[in-house]
């Protein structure tokens, strides 16, 4: 793999539009646009690479240094390649589909932001950033790019609006505004504009995917052959080589029993701006390639798109279930799924409503998706194996304070998700305290213990997890104390609705009592148990979390412009135990919002000479409120995880994983219910995209 460096500000060679080469410190705003304007640079054009085809076959390199715009080329699983090809050339029938995943620029709400301090009697740094990361962006700064202790800098990242992975990363203003206010002994702060936000945050998806899928004689899966071209931009960012790689080839095969995957990456480098994970990383990408040349394979058989996929999915006897892609699925429904969807979608209704959309001169389709992902993102010993260079595990405190509240400090940071909800909900749970007594604490390095932060899905399914794991040390502490007030061995205490109890007896004392007993040691056998309660836990899964759904969707296309109308969304998914279902639901509807932008509006274009075109929301469009349906979610068909303590699998990207195939095949069926040979269009399915497709299909 080639890795190239990236310097904080660019020198000797910009790589693309937004990498910034020089920075103006000043009071004002207006003053620093004042000062822009009088910088004079010398630049000599270059071509720009902007087709990642024309990366890989010309002599223009990005980086001239290592004399290739080929950052790797990735095959998995090797051991498959020669079987895989000897089934697909075997095969009884074979569907080939060439699609994109577009390119996407993330508009989380709040942009990108840096204030830096320098203490200078004791050398101590403090950044306040925009992080959804802060522990792995102190780790960065410090130790790869100051080139200082990592104790000297404290990084504080406090409610963030939003985020959708482009704020996982490290930037470059991060290590400026630090470096500035070193220089000046004063605070430096800097904020993204938005157009500033479309050129230089990390963008997602842009994938280029030629996709095969045997069949035999009876519809039975026999092989999937994929073949990716995945721009990583100018620069690697943080997670960018495990987007495309094992977040996204890990998953090619999907919820079926398939007995052979082949997956080749290529990742290339280009002059626009760096690709990284978004809003589900890879698994939307593997997703949209499966569940799209499925969908094809069934027409070109004549077999129902539903029929299909149940013919081919892992039934719930066959768990834990190694997939041909080398993971292991731990639990699941399938089925189920499927025929709660086709229960709350009123499938048996849909031929009414297609008669009811023909009579208002629209085409009116039917898609289907069932997906599957692997999230909870963990764990280390598997992500090492894989290639991640850190940890994924995380970590919480639980602090009992004298008084009986409690302060619960957490690795996982906190921008939507709901951790202020359902945190103090575990605790409170197992504690038998009213949740309204618990603070959560995070994104502050200097308070809370080392953690990876919040993205894949992974902050109930793992800092969850770490915190029921320091609730339970909590309660084994605790329980002592009690034994102790009670006069009695810890074996003979049991521990209900926030009551120690001595067994067999009515002789009791309350979670309360311990607390304030914890900080008023009188008369312990401090040779036994120590003053205070508070505990720390890091918690590694055992594996993946394997969240699955099946979604479907009904649309209406108008012949004559090719506008597409979303009508409903059904979403039925597996999260395993569902700890708060509306902060679930509210998280799915966020993700289909997202799904179904990807699906119909949203598009990052540069032209030839690496100008972004769709640099603002004039020109780069995002779905509103009106393009949105009513959406129908259910979580009523879940299957708890076999290996983390709450049994919960991840919930938050799942909408945006499970959307977009859904509309694209629901837009292929309405086409081809019209009587139009159109069996594919790309991403984005804009009127002209749809209208040129009826009008140039034979």
């Amino acid at each position: 793999m080639k890795e190239p460096k990236r310097p904080v500000l660019a020198h000797g060679k910009v790589r693309h539009v937004g990498d910034a080469y020089a920075a103006v410190i000043a009071e004002t705003v207006q003053q620093g646009k004042d000062a822009v304007e009088a910088i004079e640079i010398d630049i000599e054009e270059h071509d720009a690479i902007i087709n990642m085809a024309d990366a890989l076959s010309g002599t223009n390199y990005v980086h001239d240094e290592i004399e290739t715009n080929q950052c790797f080329d990735w095959g998995w699983i090797e051991d498959n390649r020669a079987a895989t090809d000897e089934a697909i050339k075997n095969a009884h029938h074979v569907t080939t589909l060439e699609l994109v995943n577009n390119r996407l620029v993330p508009n989380a709400m709040e942009p990108r932001c840096s204030i830096g301090h320098y203490n200078t009697g004791t050398g101590d740094y403090v950044l306040h950033t925009t992080s959804q990361n802060p522990h792995l962006t102190r780790l960065l700064l410090s130790a790869f790019v100051m080139g200082i202790p990592e104790n000297k800098l404290t990084v504080i990242a406090p409610d963030v609006g939003g985020g959708f992975g482009s704020k996982i990363y490290h930037y470059g203003e991060e290590a400026l505004v630090l470096a500035a206010a070193k220089k000046l002994g004063r605070t430096v702060k800097w904020t993204s504009d938005r157009s500033e936000a479309f050129l230089t945050d990390a963008h997602g998806r842009d994938h280029v995917t030629k996709i095969e899928l045997a069949l035999d004689a009876e519809g039975n899966f026999l092989a999937f052959r994929t073949e990716t071209m995945a721009n990583v931009g100018a620069y690697l960012s943080n997670f960018s080589t495990a987007t495309p790689t094992f977040l996204h080839g890990t998953l090619m095969a999907g919820n079926y029993t398939v007995p052979l995957v082949y997956v080749n990456v290529k990742a290339v480098f280009t002059n626009t701006a760096p690709v990284d994970a978004y809003r589900g990383a890879g698994r939307p990408e593997a997703t949209y390639s499966l569940e799209r040349v499925i969908d094809m394979a069934a027409r070109e058989i004549g077999m129902d798109p539903i029929e299909l996929r149940r013919k081919n999915f892992i039934k719930p006897d066959q768990y834990p279930f190694a997939s041909a892609a080398g993971l292991e699925y731990d639990s699941g429904n399938y089925d189920a799924l499927m025929d709660r969807m086709e229960n709350v979608a009123d499938m048996a209704g849909f031929a009414a409503r297609r008669a009811e959309s023909e009579a208002k001169g629209m085409l009116r389709g039917f898609g289907v998706n069932a997906y599957i992902e692997a999230c909870g993102i963990a764990p280390s010993n598997l992500v090492g194996i894989l290639g991640s260079r850190v940890g994924l595990y995380d970590a919480a405190t639980v602090r009992v304070n004298a008084t009986g509240n409690l302060s619960v400090m957490v690795g996982a940071h906190s921008h939507g998700q709901g951790h202020e909800t359902v945190f103090p909900q575990i605790v409170g749970d197992m504690l038998g305290i009213d949740p309204s007594v618990i603070d959560i604490v995070h994104g502050d390095t200097s308070k809370i213990p080392f953690g990876m932060g919040t993205y894949g899905s992974r902050s109930l399914a793992v800092c969850g997890s770490a915190i029921v794991r320091a609730t339970e040390k909590i309660i084994d502490k605790a329980s002592r104390i009690a034994a102790h007030m009670l006069e009695t061995e810890p074996s003979n205490v049991d521990f209900t609705d926030g009551n120690f109890s001595v067994s067999g007896t009515n002789r009791s004392v309350s979670f309360g009592e311990v607390a304030l007993k914890a900080y008023i040691p009188h008369e312990f056998p401090l040779e036994e148990i120590e003053p205070g309660l508070e505990e720390t836990a890091f918690y590694d899964p055992a594996n993946f979390t394997y969240p699955s759904g099946a979604y479907c969707c009904e649309v209406e296309v108008d012949p004559d412009t090719g506008k597409v109308r979303v009508d409903r969304m059904t979403a039925v998914d597996d999260f395993g135990n569902v700890m708060n279902p509306l902060v679930v639901t509210g998280q799915v509807h966020g993700g289909l919002g997202q799904g179904i932008g990807q699906a119909l509006v949203e598009n990052t274009t540069y032209d030839e000479n690496g100008q972004l075109l769709s640099a603002s929301y004039m020109d780069y469009t995002m779905p509103r409120a009106d393009d949105l349906p009513f959406y129908v979610v259910d979580h009523s068909q879940g299957n708890a995880c076999t290996h983390n303590p709450l049994g919960v699998k991840g919930c938050g990207e799942a909408g945006a994983i499970g959307s977009p195939p859904t509309v694209v095949n629901a837009v292929i069926d309405a086409l081809q219910s019209g009587g139009k040979n159109v069996t594919h269009i790309d991403m984005p399915l804009t009127p002209h995209r749809v209208w040129s497709a009826m009008n140039n299909a034979e």
